[in-house]
């Protein structure tokens, strides 16, 4: 296969990955740019959704088949119940836990990532699941460099979720609301804003979100199991880190970038498949070195 045709299929192959990190990863801005909390659970929240899309889907199947007629479905249900499942995790976890110690409310995030894995392995026995679908394999050629009606759509899907994300934030009374407190949420309760409800409403979008990345990874791979949120969540964060942690459109922009780093790193000689995860972190630490905010992060200035 010529060069630029396997550039071409890797260019296509990173965008699907990013796709997937960046969705994860608007998660954790989301969560860190409100309450300045490191949600290590929200991977495993991408890991339930997925669990949650297979379910239903395996339920619509029967009347609505294995296309995206049955998985449409079968995505909306998983995020509105992992939607749910988040902002149970906040009332539960983290609410009572505001005012603690960050490092107290790490070490929970931790534990509940570690429930939520051990609840999963419970439940599958540790193998793997078939994620079916009929979706089939058709598509367009570039020379020898395919892409299939389903890579195109999953990308697409992802893309349509980060902008209605970006325009509820940005246009929306409660994106303001989610804006002001990230800065001053002591103001915003002399202010009127209910607080609790809006940070409530930031882990129900967050968690949708994951779970939207993890039903697409199902279809995407064609298997789920109860520790595919680990990896994801790791490079979900990394991707957050990259593009400025805290902002929407720095999620988007280093979930993409993660993606493509990936796909060609494994190009690189003496790199390979093998080796990808090393290159991708390696990356992250050589980048923050230089530019410790991120893309479209900046300083911040604490206050007395």
């Amino acid at each position: 296969m010529p060069l630029y045709e396997v550039l071409l299929q890797q260019f296509a192959n990173g965008l699907i990955l990013g796709s997937f990190y960046a969705l994860v990863a608007l998660g954790y801005s989301m969560v860190y740019g409100v309450i300045k909390l490191l949600n290590f659970a929200h991977g495993d929240l991408y890991m339930v959704g997925a669990f949650a899309g297979f379910g239903a889907l395996s339920l619509l199947s029967g009347w609505l088949g294995g296309g995206w007629g049955g998985i449409v479905p079968a995505m909306l249900f998983s995020m509105l119940a992992v939607g749910v499942l988040g902002v149970i995790i906040d009332r539960v976890a983290y609410r009572p836990l505001r005012e603690a110690p960050k490092l107290s409310v790490l070490i929970t995030a931790l534990a509940v990532s570690m429930l939520l894995e051990n609840v999963a392995l419970a439940f599958t026995g540790g193998q793997y699941t078939a994620f079916t679908t009929s979706l089939g394999f058709a598509g367009i050629n570039f020379g020898l460099v395919h892409v299939t009606w389903t890579q195109m759509v999953l990308v697409g899907t992802s893309v349509v979720l980060m902008v209605v994300l970006e325009l509820f934030v940005s246009g929306t009374r409660h994106g303001k609301a989610m804006r002001a407190i990230a800065i001053d949420q002591d103001a915003c309760r002399l202010m009127g804003i209910d607080v609790d409800r809006t940070i409530a409403l930031t882990f129900l979008i967050g968690s949708a979100l994951a779970a939207a990345a993890g039903v697409l990874a199902g279809v995407y791979y064609g298997s789920i199991n109860f520790f595919m949120g680990f990896l994801i969540g790791l490079k979900a964060f990394t991707a957050a880190v990259i593009g400025g942690i805290g902002s929407i459109p720095g999620a988007m922009m280093g979930g993409i970038l993660l993606g493509l780093l990936e796909a060609f790193g494994t190009q690189i000689p003496g790199i390979g498949s093998e080796w990808k995860d090393v290159f991708v972190f390696a990356f992250l630490i050589l980048f923050l070195v230089f530019r410790p905010t991120g893309l479209l992060g900046r300083p911040e200035v604490e206050r007395m």
